[in-house]
């Protein structure tokens, strides 16, 4: 290869392929649901809910989300939820087996909804879309402010077999610089409540490359988590968004200031990464961290790269073989607002309006993405017997540049494609490089708003 540099390793948060900037209004006539889904597999889905409020909105965020839920909104939202998967499991239809393998709500913060509008979630799930909440993995996420012990009551009730939250630094001073203010003391007895509900996985997100961290005050933060034995660690870098609260105050030389950061987000990664696996936890991805001693949730045969999802929500996606599609996006908080109201007021879910195409290539460039990403690496012979080539034949180019910058795992088992420790640290640089061109050219275009 005549182009060795090395892509700078935080380049994109990948963790969906296509990225729904790439998604585009679908010309007319809309497809119906019901035409999309009725060839699909349909025996191992995914559910995933999305509820589009937090109680603030942190500097870094660019989720679909908005700050508070004025005038009933939040009943307005799941009045419109309930229509929406009511639509949805009438698409999906009874000619083949119908079955949900796992089942996520995520946002936002879910726990934002009071207790009652939190079992009115899980009815509609159970009663709407016909998920058996008690005999899936169920996720949800929380925060600090909203782990409230009458909704965690009702998420163990129902199944939760999982609870994240979203503590991103026990230092005030760098909760605080990255506009996520909150006291010590208030996300310590949130922990603890959520350990007194017995859910059996509890999972801490925590961010590194915060103004002001330091390798010191990044070993704070996971010494602090690591107190609560959490059977999951999420590691996130920042990312400074455009128009988010950060993206806004960001510096003018932003070429020179990106350079530093990159070099101390890394720094920071190696560190908390050793940390982790020093104190029993396993790499699972560049991000996931398990402790290796924590009980399996039991069977999960639900597989990302080639299962169906399907996404309830204005902010959700949801996935068929041949496409992925959601509502309108935005991160700009006026846009949002406008978004959200215009779901709550809609009657007719029927159709899809936003979306992208996949094809033969987009698709193994997905599978690659996805499986490559993870630690496990991506097993030769399944790509293979899905798609009838290999992928070494599929992406030569990119397989060997990964190969000549030593992201590859050179003593990984015959017939595994794997990323070593220096490639999964490079995961947010290396995933970009298997976007498509059209795929590229689409996120260029997109205007943010």
């Amino acid at each position: 290869m005549s182009d060795l540099t090395t892509p700078r390793p935080y380049r994109s948060y990948v963790y969906a392929y296509p990225h729904k900037t790439a998604y585009r209004p679908l010309p007319d006539p809309a497809p119906s649901l019901s035409a999309l889904w009725r060839d699909e597999p349909k025996d191992a889905l995914s559910l995933y809910a999305h509820i589009p409020f937090c109680e603030v909105r942190c500097g870094f965020c660019n989720l679909f989300t908005r700050i508070g839920a004025p005038d009933e909104l939040t009943t307005r939202y799941l009045d419109a939820l309930d229509r929406q998967a009511t639509t949805v499991r009438e698409a999906l239809g009874d000619a083949a087996p119908v079955r949900f393998a796992t089942a996520a709500f995520g946002g936002g913060t879910p726990t934002f909804l009071t207790a009652d509008e939190l079992s009115r979630l899980c009815d509609i799930a159970e009663k709407r879309m016909g998920v058996d909440l008690r005999a899936v993995p169920l996720s949800v996420e929380t925060s600090p402010a909203t782990a409230t012990a009458d909704r965690l009551a009702v998420l163990s009730e129902r199944g939760a077999t999982r609870l994240s939250i979203g503590v991103q630094s026990f230092v005030e001073a760098e909760a605080r610089a990255a506009v996520r203010p909150q006291r010590r003391a208030d996300v310590e007895s949130a922990l603890g409540r959520i350990r007194d509900t017995g859910v059996p996985v509890l999972n801490i997100d925590l961010i590194y490359g915060i103004d002001g961290q330091t390798e010191r005050s990044w070993r704070s933060s996971l010494d602090a988590a690591l107190t609560w034995r959490p059977e999951e660690l999420y590691l996130y870098p920042l990312y400074v968004r455009p128009l988010t609260g950060l993206g806004r105050i960001s510096p003018a030389d932003r070429e020179r200031a990106d350079r530093e950061w990159d070099e101390r987000r890394l720094r920071l990664y190696r560190y908390g990464r050793d940390h982790l696996l020093a104190h029993g936890y396993e790499q699972v991805s560049m991000r996931m961290f398990r402790r290796t001693d924590a009980a399996p949730l039991g069977p999960d045969d639900y597989a990302c790269q080639t299962d169906g999802m399907i996404g309830l929500g204005c902010g959700a996606r949801s996935y068929t073989s041949a496409l992925h599609y959601s509502f309108d996006y935005a991160v700009d908080m006026r846009e949002i607002r406008s978004i959200i109201d215009a779901y709550t007021e809609s009657e007719d879910f029927s159709r899809v309006e936003v979306g992208r195409w996949v094809d033969a290539e987009e698709a193994r460039r997905r599978h690659l993405l996805q499986s490559l990403l993870q630690a496990e690496g991506m097993p030769v012979a399944g790509y293979e017997e899905r798609f009838g080539s290999s992928p070494f034949a599929d992406f030569p180019a990119e397989l060997a540049r990964f190969e000549a910058l030593g992201w590859l795992d050179a003593d990984a088992p015959a017939g595994l494609l794997r990323l070593s420790p220096e490639g999964l640290a490079y995961s947010d640089g290396l995933g970009p490089e298997l976007f498509s061109p059209d795929v590229r050219a689409a996120m260029a275009a997109y205007e943010p708003k």
